[in-house]
Parts: structure tokens; sequence; C-alpha cells
């Protein structure tokens, strides 16, 4: 590995990021009503389960321990979904909130990616551009319920 603190920071944030979309899933898929959204919603968890597993054997691979979210975190999220469907569980409501977590998972991902690329490894940076992509993708797809 070029840099294995820089190395480490970003493979935890691509682990962080993917485990969050996670959590974020598994509260709101209970609130929303069965059909088409739904159904990508579900698709979209496998994809962030095996970037999470992928993540998981590269940190094997390089030593590394991933840490999961902490409790804090999640019951924030979990009570912020909550509130927002109690209120409107609409599939227009729901692809917004998803589309603005992908945004803000994008962002950060493509912060790191552009101040590290250069010291890289291979390996992490090709699972960093995966997730990146996938994520531009789930935008696109979740605008269409807007």
């Amino acid at each position: 590995m070029a840099d294995i603190k820089k190395d480490s920071e970003i493979l935890a944030e691509i682990y962080r990021n993917a485990q969050l979309a996670l959590t974020s899933i598994d509260d709101l898929l209970p609130e929303m009503n069965e059909g088409d959204l739904k159904q990508e919603i579900i698709r979209q968890h496998g994809e962030y389960e095996r970037i999470c597993g992928q993540a998981s054997v590269l940190a094997k691979k390089y030593g590394l321990e991933l840490k999961e979210p902490g409790a804090v975190k999640k019951a924030m999220m979990w009570s912020g979904i909550k509130m927002n469907t109690a209120a409107d569980n609409s599939d227009s409501h729901i692809a917004e909130m998803m589309i603005k977590g992908t945004v803000n998972g994008i962002t950060c991902l493509k912060v790191s990616l552009s101040e590290s690329e250069r010291e890289m490894d291979d390996e992490i940076r090709t699972l960093l551009s995966d997730i990146i992509s996938l994520e531009e993708s789930f935008e696109t797809r979740l605008k269409a319920y807007l």
C-alpha cells in the first residue's frame, strides 16, 4: 500500500458510507409501500452489501480494522427517518430523502478521491471509484420517483 494511513482512512470511509446507507435502508424499508421504488431500494441494499464485503476483504488483506458507525449515529438516523416518514411516506418523499443521503455520500467520497488519488492503493482506488459510480447511478434512478 502506498500510504497505509491514507489508504486506511479512505477504506474506512468507503465502509462507513456503505454501512450508513445499509442502516438507512433497513430503517426505511418498513415505512415504504410495496412497489417499484421499494424494489429499487432493495436492489441498492444488495449493492451496498457487496461494497461492504469488498471493503472487508481489502481490510483483512492489509491488516486493517473497519468499525461500524456508532450507536448514537444509528439512533439519530433511525429517529430522523421515523419522523420524516410519519408525516409523508410517499415514494417522492422517500426518493428525496434517499437522494439527499446519496449526494452527501458522493460528495465525501469524491473529495477523498481528489485529495488522495495519486498516492492511493490501486485496489482501494478501484473500490472508491466503484462506490462513487454506484451512488451516481442510484441518484439518477431515484430522481425518476420525484
